[in-house]
């Protein structure tokens, strides 16, 4: 049964017996009584699992897929034996697009629905609509454009500051882009993403203004990703000790934290 909730999680761990995959062990007291004692795996029984999870900044789903994730991690307990960490590849959706860009709503109307505003306005409805179950508010005006330069910024920072800079940097750029319509790669927007994540204001300035740094390293992950069979995003991979679990597309909170749960539950 698919859980919804940390409560429900936690009951889980509290519930199964002690088999190499278990939280809780029983024993039997002098009148039959059986009791239940909940162990707390040590740092050496942890499993360390890493998410790889493909994105490209301009995608209305990955924003989604990114919030619904977050609120699945939220539901694991922080004593469960497998330690989850996000790790954020690149994926361009549109490498033909220019750096200056062009509208963002004429450029979906035309190249995505016919340039009928009909279509047009369905799913601005459907995207509105998706975004609020998760606290995101839709804006499509603005501008569409490449975003490389949004993943060498992301990759840069996941490398010498660590997956929670990255993260703060990823959210950033979903939110200026989506929410308040900034232009997804300018440096005005990379260097914002780069400050609200904690990044000192000089160091994030050399950075982007060497547009060159760390640049063939991003376009080889890029070719990596195609090569891996990667054609759309999101696309999440949850690494797991027997096996790893793959999610294409937005999935629903729930199909995140049942996965989440399997790794657990072959961990042991």
């Amino acid at each position: 049964a698919t859980l919804r909730s940390s409560e429900n999680t936690r009951h889980f761990w509290a519930s199964r017996s002690v088999d190499g995959e278990s939280g809780t062990s029983f024993s039997r007291g002098a009148r039959g009584t059986i009791f239940a004692q909940v162990y707390r795996p040590t740092a050496a029984m942890v499993y360390e699992s890493e998410i790889q999870f493909t994105l490209d900044t301009i995608c209305p789903w990955t924003y989604l897929a990114k919030r619904r994730l977050d609120r699945a991690l939220e539901q694991i307990p922080s004593d469960a034996p497998v330690r989850f960490s996000v790790k954020y590849l690149p994926y361009q959706l549109y490498p033909e697009a220019s750096q200056a860009g062009e509208d963002k709503y004429e450029w979906y109307k035309k190249s995505k629905y016919d340039d009928s505003e009909e279509k047009m306005k369905m799913y601005t409805t459907l995207m509105s609509a998706y975004g609020a179950t998760e606290g995101i508010e839709y804006k499509f005006g603005g501008t569409v454009a490449n975003t490389l330069q949004a993943h060498r910024l992301i990759q840069h920072f996941q490398e010498v500051k660590g997956v929670e800079v990255a993260d703060k940097i990823v959210k950033s750029l979903y939110r200026q882009y989506f929410e308040e319509e900034k232009h997804p790669s300018s440096s005005d927007t990379l260097l914002r993403a780069a400050t609200e994540a904690g990044v000192p204001e000089s160091e994030a300035q050399a950075f982007i203004g060497d547009e060159d740094e760390g640049l063939m390293d991003v376009k080889m992950l890029i070719r990596e990703q195609a090569g891996n069979g990667i054609d759309s995003v999101p696309y999440i991979v949850i690494e797991g000790k027997r096996r790893d679990l793959t999610l294409v597309g937005a999935k629903e909170v729930e199909e995140y934290v049942k996965a989440l749960i399997q790794v657990i539950k072959e961990s042991g």
